[in-house]
């Protein structure tokens, strides 16, 4: 498989008033997987269609190895696409299916070592004369993979091919694709809504809003250092309040509540900011910080989330399941926050 460097190099695509991708540039290292991830309208399809060339941007390009491709048709661009639905044929056995769309100018020998060799790859060697129609949700899945990969292309497409599944299968379908796309080794870009899925297939994942991408780095960065508000509360869960800086690393939440902040920007003494807290972060101390009683406790196994009614709102916290009653009073002290500029008033 030859592998190849995806570049997105400012990339804009309106439809009519409705700007769906704005200024958008990405970088896919050779042999490495891209997600896509973001809420409904984000503009995370229309990328993957500007990137196959289903869709012709107003401006900017698509580089793969330094090769423009923005003014080539899908088919001249060599790159497998995987679709939501898998686009089977029902009529055409598993082996017919991975071989329809190989380059008619192969021998019948070459032709069945190709479709071999791709089932290979998704562990299914053997099930060339199987009815599609007797395979599981997740063999179906491999195998329109296997189908993608057949003609050996320059860059792997996935268009939130799981979302059909039942969360069990996806679970262990997710791991097996993962396992399949290291062993085929091709740059790939996967567009997914789920966090979890962009967490655990994604070499890097790439937040996107509005059409335009609010930040793009590993799963660990998005989630410790989110590079927005709006990365660190769409990835993950996240209480927001509001403060005012004290110094460059601690914030003023309240009179006489004071936490330690980070930020992705420099922020200025007595500036309004917006706090975000993650659940794990926030720890009960014996009395003084924010009081609240608790509302809410949600089992999650060994550990619970606890919602607490405060003075600035309902905020959430993760502990030992037994660390709080329902109805009972609790004091909260952030290990750490994150601190970024207010908007508006």
């Amino acid at each position: 498989m030859t592998e190849a460097g995806l570049r997105l190099e400012n990339l804009t695509k309106a439809f009519d008033d409705h700007v769906a991708v704005r200024n958008l540039s990405l970088s896919v290292p050779p042999g490495s997987l891209l997600a896509l991830l973001g809420p409904s309208g984000s503009g995370k399809t229309t990328t993957l269609r500007l990137i196959a060339g289903f869709e012709t941007p107003d401006s900017g390009r698509v580089t793969v190895d330094g090769e423009d491709v923005t003014s080539l048709g899908p088919a001249e661009r060599r790159f497998g696409m995987v679709f939501q639905h898998y686009a089977l044929f029902p009529h055409l056995n598993v082996g017919e299916n991975v071989g329809f769309g190989l380059d008619r100018s192969l021998t019948a020998d070459e032709r069945r070592q190709r479709v071999a060799d791709s089932l290979g790859l998704v562990d299914l060697r053997g099930f060339e004369k199987r009815p599609v129609d007797e395979l599981s949700g997740g063999q179906q899945q491999r195998v329109a993979v296997a189908r993608a990969v057949a003609p050996q292309p320059r860059v792997l497409l996935f268009d939130e091919p799981l979302s059909n599944l039942d969360p069990t299968l996806r679970e262990r379908t997710r791991r097996e694709l993962r396992a399949a796309i290291d062993k085929i080794g091709v740059t790939t870009v996967f567009v997914t809504h789920e966090q979890e899925e962009a967490f655990a297939l994604g070499d890097t994942v790439a937040v996107l809003r509005s059409g335009g991408l609010e930040q793009v780095a590993t799963a660990t960065e998005l989630y410790e250092e989110p590079a927005s508000h709006f990365v660190a509360t769409f990835v993950g869960r996240a209480t927001t309040l509001t403060g005012v800086m004290i110094t460059a690393e601690r914030v003023r939440i309240a009179t006489g509540i004071e936490w330690p902040v980070t930020s992705p920007v420099t922020l200025a003494e007595g500036q309004k900011v917006s706090v975000t807290v993650r659940p794990e972060m926030l720890i009960q101390s014996e009395e003084g910080g924010l009081v609240g009683t608790v509302s809410e406790r949600r089992y999650t196994g060994a550990r619970a989330f606890f919602e607490v009614n405060t003075e600035l709102g309902n905020v959430e916290f993760e502990a030992d399941v037994h660390a709080a009653d329902v109805g009972q009073t609790v004091w909260l002290t952030a290990r750490t926050a994150r601190a970024f500029p207010k908007r508006g008033k």
